[in-house]
């Protein structure tokens, strides 16, 4: 089952246990998907499907990250639920080690030696771990990795 599927059958349940917030994120999830293939103007592949899912969690994690800055407990609590709702049709996320090990081979791959060759890394991580792991996280590894 593809996540479109996904998406229409837990909202499916969402409707029928009468779960507005569930119902809200997962209908804000097919319209980003829907706009996405109007976009490309054909059909979504799985990593296109990834990439709109990465933007969404990215999009919650900031806003969490300002709403808390903003001592807006309320905000943060609804978007920490559409965060979780949003990644449950995500892939598992790579472990820590897992990512180190690929930055490791990246690295080694653009024949990188410091921080100025930082790019030529990302530019090979970035197709491998979307979805599978935080850019921002990934991307300061990367740098503390060349700078050592």
């Amino acid at each position: 089952m593809d996540v479109r599927e996904e998406v229409a059958s837990a909202m499916v349940t969402a409707a029928k246990t009468k779960d507005r917030e569930a119902l809200s994120a997962l209908r804000m999830i097919k319209a980003a998907l829907h706009n996405k293939e109007i976009d490309l103007r054909g059909e979504l592949t799985s990593e296109d499907v990834l990439q709109v899912l990465s933007s969404m969690v990215k999009q919650r994690r900031d806003s969490i990250e300002q709403f808390k800055k903003g001592d807006r407990a309320d905000l943060v609590e609804k978007e920490e639920r559409e965060l979780a709702i949003i990644q449950r049709f995500m892939p598992a996320q790579l472990s820590q080690k897992d990512i180190e090990q690929e930055i490791e081979k990246a690295i080694v791959e653009a024949g990188a030696a410091s921080v100025r060759d930082m790019g030529k890394v990302m530019k090979i991580l970035i197709p491998k771990l979307t979805g599978k792991a935080d850019g921002k996280a990934v991307s300061e590894m990367v740098r503390k990795t060349l700078s050592s």
